[in-house]
């Protein structure tokens, strides 16, 4: 082997070692990124059922004109708020829907069917 081939092959696999590191460092980013997503998603969801709670016992006739349960409200709601800023992440892992299906639609023919 001459000097030539040695430089070329050591170099290839520094680059073969490097890209299977950045392959398996990409590749758990992203699965904690998408835990995140999740989580995050679980918290608003969570924080969204508190909201509607606080909000359903404040409207009753014991609570309401309740300044603490008021404040409160307001402030879950400000935190809803907040959380809808990131809505970009959680909604990494939510399934998109397609185009609603006709059910009345003959996919065949394109050309809806008779309703019996």
């Amino acid at each position: 082997m001459s000097r030539l081939e040695i430089i070329l092959t050591a170099i290839l696999s520094i680059s073969l070692i490097f890209n299977i590191g950045l392959i398996v460092y990409v590749r758990a980013a992203i699965v904690r990124l998408l835990s995140v997503s999740e989580e995050l998603g679980d918290l608003q969801a969570m924080i969204n059922s508190f909201a509607q709670h606080l909000k359903s016992v404040y409207e009753l006739d014991m609570f309401y004109g309740d300044e603490t349960l008021a404040h409160l409200l307001d402030h879950a709601v400000s935190f809803t708020e907040q959380l809808d800023t990131f809505e970009y992440i959680y909604s990494l892992t939510e399934e998109t829907e397609g185009p609603p299906i006709d059910d009345r639609t003959d996919p065949a023919t394109d050309q809806e069917t008779p309703e019996a």
